[in-house]
């Protein structure tokens, strides 16, 4: 079948029903788009379908016939895509990165259909999960984007808002793993501490 991605016309091998995200990764070698949950919850992967934001890892490629996808690898190209790049760039939004190809977007889709989105509705479209927690840096370069300030009640927000996904399982769900996941970690390294401290004493 025939995939349009980033104004390019693409001859695919892989089977109808493989997720559209391993056909851009693996078979057209564009990496930029991410694996991160595999259920359409973390958002890591998204890409623009027709413009509008879609989890690729859960989207048959045979769905894509006759629509135009977008990935981050062609983001800079599109005048707003630019525009939110910068932005992030502007407020050191990334630490590891990993998610950001998809929150960059997300944030696209967004502007390229409010201008100058309100707290509720950058709220509502920015929902992609961040280990890093960079939620904040997120928020400012949206509201430099879109010339607002923003509420202090936005800007002290630290997790994005929580639509169910599917199967019904809730966005706070996982955001909530992942800090629990990151409170194990430092419950961990405080024990190693604490044992090699103990460990000094004795000696």
């Amino acid at each position: 079948m025939e995939l349009q991605i980033n104004d390019k016309t693409y001859q695919i091998t892989s089977d109808v029903e493989t997720p559209l995200l391993w056909v851009i990764r693996d078979e057209l070698g564009m990496t930029g788009t991410k694996y991160g949950c595999g259920l359409a919850q973390c958002g890591a992967c998204s890409v623009l379908v027709d413009g509008e934001v879609l989890r690729s890892c859960v989207m048959p490629v045979g769905a894509m016939a006759g629509r135009k996808v977008s990935t981050i690898e062609a983001v800079s190209a599109d005048p707003v895509g630019k525009q939110v790049v910068d932005a992030w760039v502007k407020h050191q939004v990334p630490q590891c990165g990993y998610c950001q190809s998809g929150q960059v977007m997300a944030a696209t889709a967004l502007l390229k259909q409010v201008a100058q989105p309100s707290d509720e509705q950058i709220a509502a479209a920015m929902v992609n999960l961040c280990r890093c927690g960079t939620y904040n840096a997120i928020k400012a370069a949206m509201h430099d984007l879109s010339g607002s300030k923003g509420s202090p009640a936005a800007a002290a927000s630290t997790l994005p808002a929580a639509p169910a996904g599917p199967a019904g399982v809730n966005q706070t769900t996982v955001a909530a793993a992942a800090v629990a996941g990151i409170g194990a970690v430092a419950a961990i390294q405080w024990s190693r501490t604490q044992k090699a401290k103990a460990g000094k004493e004795q000696a």
